[in-house]
């Protein structure tokens, strides 16, 4: 080991050039392999059409310029003692990181079964883009990666994300050039303002052109050398260019580029540790253009293929007798005979090449970020609850309450550093101010004496109004082992639909892989939501990321919709503490009536669902009507629906029921969370009219009880009418309101005959009411704005 270290840090040598070259063929074989063969994995008899898959599904064009970058980030991390870890933002090639890591040996010690020999050379080669094997882009089978190839346009915020409060790691980032036309990409470069020299590490970008994208050309690789410089240094990164396509002198200016950059990165760091020099540095960064297909096959069929358009996925396709020795050519060009010894394996002078141990960029730990994983320091929530003499009797602001109980996580947890938020511009808004008693937003920018709540080393993601780019450095920060949650406005955390999709895909995926350890869940706060948007109006109105979540996996995703204070704080303790879950949490900021004392709030929330006795008057008796909420702004308006007809109707037995984890209407057979038939039928009757006020899309609750015994529900929720407006009038608009509330129990109840008249009538006259007093007064009836709780005895 310590003569290989010395050889590392000599001089780079025409003979270790000559090495990586052949290391680098390799790699290019056993991808290329990967595509086509399903036997005779390294061409010891003659190719025949039996050893080809019969259907061939997968990408070439990126892999050969990827595996170039990985070869020699092998040699970066072995000179310079590197904690690298790397990341592919190409959406397809996955074949070319199972290459490398099989090539170091980390692919065998995680799959003993794709064993380092002829037979599971095999195996490496059949189960590529197979039935039963793996997917043809970087994914979560992939030892070291934690960037899903499946989705463009993540990789610069994930690699941010993922060396945040990590200051000796580096994480090469290779962004395809199709990539770096997506909107998330281009905006990502300018996270090189939220870094700390002092207390981060440090994303080295390398921009593959190799050309093209599907069938076009790449915007990045038709423009000039200047124009491309230009662009970057106005991002605030000095470019360094590594161009050409013969191997050998490639490799010498990608070598001899590496370690000026790695340096460089390493002397910034120097100057802000050792010096304390805060002037934000120019980060280094490489443009890297080589031939697309580079290595592959130059004309197939009288067409032209490496360099264009036509490498990007399978350049030969199989469907002419020719095809098959046009593939055993290419395949042989990269001569496996002098690169695998007679059992199929690597031979130990290019295995050398290779880091060992967790340096290896397939087991690097920050790449399964569960094995660095530590528990957060917690705060008792219960000690941030507000006080509840009785339901109704103040109002208080839950998001308000919920920044304390944030603020002091950041207290226990300042020497770790292991905890941020993260959110576009909302954090003031969305009421969490307190967290910046205790810490700042972060900034490595220019710094005016009037701004507020900046500093280098703040912990507070939000001084950038990109949910794309809040989103992927959370993500990066939980999958290398940290805790944090995203806190956005309920109608632009469909910005991130995509991404939360993907996430919640990778963790489905890494709950059946025993070797990914568990890393904390991705905690998506949604507030400033749909029943409160009076001065912004319908733009802002919109709760269907409730819809697009319960659409996955049961046992990933969680959805909580507190009705107060006490039931956030519990809600969120809970969140903040689990692992391997999308937790999504609807708030209100705004000031509304606390209902539950934390005692209360803690059973409730634990349960999920319960009737709040003191809001019904069945006890002992079958109900007439069973009257739910879900969510805050519906569970006041079907208490005030309750009063209404208490006061006017007190012989009427009335079930009130509330909902915090939505999953509960679902049944136990469809999620772990869903109840049983028996306790869903005890708690909402297996035929008594439900009258349920719902925060979103009513949609989503017929769809989660569809298989219920009970089929007498109505459900009142968004119904996609709003404007700016006030805020009763939301509520009016859509229908639930207290006053549609209470026509639906009458109209549900037929038995009641002409006892229900009256009062119908006088919710039809309040309603018009209403809209006369909001067109004069633009605000709501006294009646609505003044109302509280109370039962016939405490008016």
């Amino acid at each position: 080991m310590n003569e290989e270290m010395c050889v590392e840090k000599m001089p780079i040598t025409d003979e270790y050039l000559e090495k990586m070259d052949a290391y680098w063929r390799a790699a290019n074989y056993l991808a290329a392999a990967q595509l086509y063969l399903l036997d005779n994995p390294l061409l010891r008899e003659p190719l025949k059409k039996e050893h080809i898959k019969k259907k061939i599904v997968g990408h070439w064009g990126t892999v050969p310029g990827q595996n170039f970058v990985y070869c020699h980030m092998n040699r970066a991390i072995k000179k310079y003692d590197l904690d690298m870890v790397l990341i592919s933002g190409p959406g397809h090639g996955g074949n070319f990181f199972v290459a490398n890591s099989y090539l170091e040996g980390t692919y065998s010690e995680v799959y003993p079964n794709v064993s380092q020999d002829m037979n599971g050379l095999k195996k490496l080669c059949k189960q590529f883009s197979f039935p039963g094997g793996i997917s043809s882009h970087v994914a979560p089978e992939t030892p070291g990666s934690i960037n899903e190839g499946g989705e463009l346009g993540y990789s610069i915020a994930h690699a941010f994300g993922s060396v945040f409060d990590n200051p000796d790691l580096i994480t090469t980032c290779i962004v395809g050039d199709g990539e770096a036309e997506t909107g998330p990409l281009a905006t990502a470069w300018h996270s090189n303002k939220f870094l700390n020299p002092v207390t981060d590490g440090a994303v080295l970008p390398i921009l593959h052109l190799n050309g093209y994208k599907i069938s076009n050309p790449t915007i990045f690789s038709r423009i000039s050398h200047d124009e491309i410089e230009s662009f970057f240094h106005g991002c605030g990164w000095k470019p360094y260019f590594v161009e050409g396509n013969d191997p050998m002198t490639m490799h010498r200016k990608m070598a001899e580029t590496l370690d000026t950059v790695i340096e460089e990165i390493k002397e910034i760091q120097r100057e802000a540790r050792e010096e304390g020099k805060t002037e934000r540095p120019f980060w280094p960064m490489i443009v890297l253009r080589t031939p697309k297909g580079w290595t592959g096959p130059k004309v197939v069929d009288g067409k032209e293929i490496e360099g264009t358009f036509r490498a990007h996925q399978v350049p030969i396709m199989m469907d002419r007798p020719e095809h098959l020795q046009q593939l055993n050519d290419w395949l042989e060009s990269y001569k496996p005979e002098e690169l695998f010894d007679e059992n199929g394996r690597l031979i130990p002078e290019l295995r050398a090449l290779a880091p060992k141990g967790d340096h290896r960029i397939s087991a690097n730990p920050h790449a399964n970020g569960g094995k660095l994983l530590r528990d957060l320091r917690l705060p008792d929530f219960r000690d941030y609850g507000v006080d509840v003499p009785f339901p109704g009797a103040q109002d208080g602001q839950d998001m308000i309450e919920l920044g304390g109980f944030v603020r002091d996580i950041f207290k226990l947890n300042e020497e770790t550093k292991n905890f941020r938020i993260f959110g576009p511009d909302e954090t003031m808004s969305n009421r969490l101010g307190k967290v910046f008693e205790e810490t700042n937003r972060d900034w490595n920018n220019v710094l005016k004496d009037n701004d507020e709540f900046l500093a280098k080393d703040g912990r507070v993601m939000d001084s950038m109004l990109s949910e794309h780019m809040c989103e992927g450095w959370l993500e990066g920060y939980l999958l290398t082992g940290r805790h944090g949650f995203f806190a956005s406005y309920e109608a632009f955390i469909r910005i991130v639909d995509s991404m939360a999709a993907q996430h919640a895909k990778w963790l489905k995926v890494c709950s059946q892989l025993p070797w990914r350890q568990s890393i904390a869940s991705l905690n998506l706060i949604l507030s400033s939501n749909v029943w409160q948007q009076d001065h912004n109006g319908f733009t802002h109105q919109d709760p269907g990321f409730l819809d697009h979540i319960a659409n996955k996996k049961a046992d990933v995703v969680r959805m909580y919709l507190p009705p107060d204070t006490n039931c956030l704080l519990s809600c969120f303790d809970h969140c903040i503490r689990s692992r391997d879950y999308v937790n999504v949490l609807v708030t209100s900021k705004h000031p509304r009536p606390q209902w539950l004392t934390m005692e209360q709030a803690v059973k409730h929330c634990t349960q999920g669902v319960g009737i709040w006795e003191w809001a019904s008057n069945d006890q002992g008796e079958e109900p007439d009507v069973v009257i739910a909420g879900c969510g805050e702004t519906p569970t006041l308006e079907a208490l005030a629906a309750v009063t209404i007809l208490r006061d006017n109707m007190p012989d009427l037995k009335i079930r009130f029921i509330n909902v915090v984890d939505l999953f509960k209407l679902q049944s136990n057979t469809q999620h772990p969370h869903g109840l049983s038939d028996t306790d869903y039928d005890a708690l909402f009757t297996k035929d008594k009219p439900i009258i349920f006020a719902f925060h979103g899309y009513p949609t989503l609750i017929h769809e989660l009880t569809y298989y219920r015994h009970n089929r007498n529900l109505q459900v009142f929720g968004y119904q996609e009418e709003g404007t700016i407006t006030t805020p009763f009038d939301m509520r009016v608009q859509n229908e639930i309101d207290r006053y549609h509330l209470v026509q639906a129990v009458i109209n549900a109840l037929p038995q009641l005959g002409n006892k229900g008249s009256y009062l119908l009538q006088k919710m039809r006259d309040t309603l018009v009411a209403h809209k006369q007093y909001i067109s004069e007064y633009g605000m709501d009836l006294p009646e609505v704005q003044e109302w509280k709780w109370h039962t016939p005895d405490n008016k």
